[in-house]
């Protein structure tokens, strides 16, 4: 049986519980949450999702057909799980494209590297570029270096990206891959070359977004093994290194991204809305399994378990599959164009948002949750951890200040966000790479997530608790 059809076949979930009003966190509502949880772990269709998703549909890079279909198969998928106000949102985007991407050492040790084009670079000359190396082993090396000081050379930082279980390490490195181009630029580059933001040691590049616009060159990621070779290269040389740069990449088209949206109507405060959600667009290497096909197949999962309850929850829950998390826009908006579209179109709802999380950080175990500042010494914190707890997920008493990338938007316009933390310490092994696929994801993994997620949002639609309310006064 295809997963639409063993969808629009399942029964609710019989719990056999009459209706109740609800309370601030009252012992069914528990209770339920816990019968949620472990229905989850036994059953649910996260796993059905996600194979069929990138089977079906491949890589998704914003703009693309693959997005576009991939988007009204979601649609569709809603549908037949029995959510309310099914709609997808178009909004219009510029279409990156990769192309081809080559780069060569000349001297002194002439060989090629392996290497991708970052999101959103532009193309060399047809000729390509030629020029010494300036090699740097961080990125401050590089912010030290005057402008003008790099006229006609390659800038190359082979900054290591460290190793974290919550994905610090990547975030220190990110700028390098976000800015390095643009600063090298400023300084006289010709082309940029940086160690990919990865956490192992395969030979193959991460790729990811960085600045477009006016005032940058050319980008490339390099695997690991590569950006170590340079390190030997250059111990075992006085001579320069000669590199050679070439890429076709570059905005292609006018074409048009979109969120798909849909919802479980709550039943005594409808407009009190939770957003939950992922996002559907990838990278083009692998087929964005991790990033982010586990997200929105686990959030997706965790609401039908709600919605096949016998009784709905007191507020509404809304899951979202933004679009075009991933490359970088023309500016003004360099990126999270699905959300700030979510965002923008929806600025006179916002005071009613409750709370919004993001699931984008792969499938590994959920192991802490951060609530919004002053919830902690809160009944439903209480009841929260004596939920979760049971999965190994223990509660982090530092305050949530964002629940996800796509939710920035959101939380900018004062939504509180709280986030269920993912293990990610070796997500940074597969993201963004052509190693980003469904054998790279734990089932058991996946379902423990969507118990979490399923349990915490049943507590959550069925309070009465009002984060904003809880801030901390200024």
């Amino acid at each position: 049986m295809s997963l639409s059809a063993r969808l629009l076949a399942a029964s609710a979930l019989a719990l056999g519980l009459a209706a109740a009003p609800a309370v601030a966190q009252d012992a069914r509502t528990v209770r339920e949450a816990e019968q949620l949880r472990d229905r989850a772990l036994r059953d649910n269709v996260a796993y059905e999702l996600v194979s069929e998703l990138t089977t079906r549909f491949g890589p998704r890079l914003a703009g693309s057909d693959s997005e576009q279909a991939s988007a009204r198969w979601g649609a569709d998928q809603f549908r037949a799980m029995g959510f309310d106000n099914v709609a997808i949102e178009e909004f219009p985007l510029a279409l990156w494209t990769r192309g081809e991407a080559s780069v060569e050492i000349l001297s002194p040790f002439p060989q090629s590297l392996t290497v991708v084009s970052l999101g959103g670079s532009i193309a060399t000359p047809a000729e390509g570029i030629e020029g010494e190396a300036a090699i740097f082993e961080t990125y401050q090396q590089l912010l030290d270096q005057p402008e003008g000081s790099l006229t006609g050379k390659i800038a190359v930082v082979l900054q290591d990206t460290v190793q974290a279980q919550d994905g610090r390490g990547y975030g220190a490195t990110s700028p390098v891959r976000g800015n390095g181009p643009t600063e090298a630029a400023k300084r006289g580059a010709v082309g940029y070359v940086l160690r990919s933001l990865g956490t192992h040691d395969h030979r193959f590049a991460h790729t990811g977004a960085t600045r477009v616009g006016e005032g940058t060159v050319p980008a490339f990621a390099m695997s690991p093994p590569d950006a170590d070779q340079l390190r030997r290269m250059i111990r075992l040389s006085d001579q320069p290194v000669r590199m050679r740069l070439f890429s076709t990449a570059g905005f292609t088209a006018d074409s048009k991204s979109q969120n798909v949206i849909g919802e479980v109507r709550g039943s005594g405060a409808p407009d009190e809305v939770i957003v939950i959600g992922g996002h559907l667009d990838s990278w083009d290497l692998g087929t964005g399994a991790i990033d982010d096909g586990a997200g929105v197949a686990i959030t997706a999962a965790a609401l039908k378990l709600i919605e096949d309850m016998p009784r709905k929850p007191r507020r509404t829950i809304r899951v979202v599959w933004w679009g075009s998390e991933e490359v970088s826009q023309p500016p003004p908006a360099q990126g999270l164009a699905g959300a700030r579209f979510y965002a923008a179109s929806r600025t006179a709802e916002m005071a009613n948002h409750v709370a919004v999380s993001e699931s984008d950080f792969g499938a590994g175990p959920i192991y802490s949750l951060t609530l919004p500042a002053g919830a902690a010494d809160t009944d439903f914190r209480r009841a929260a951890q004596a939920v979760l707890t049971p999965l190994g997920v223990l509660f982090d008493g530092s305050a949530a200040t964002g629940g996800g990338p796509d939710t920035g938007p959101t939380v900018a316009a004062g939504v509180p966000a709280f986030r269920l933390n993912q293990d990610g310490t070796d997500y940074f092994d597969t993201h963004h790479t052509a190693d980003d696929v469904l054998d790279r994801i734990d089932p058991e993994a996946m379902d423990q997530n969507v118990a979490a997620w399923a349990a915490f949002l049943w507590l959550l639609a069925n309070s009465d608790v009002d984060f904003r309310a809880l801030r901390p006064a200024q």
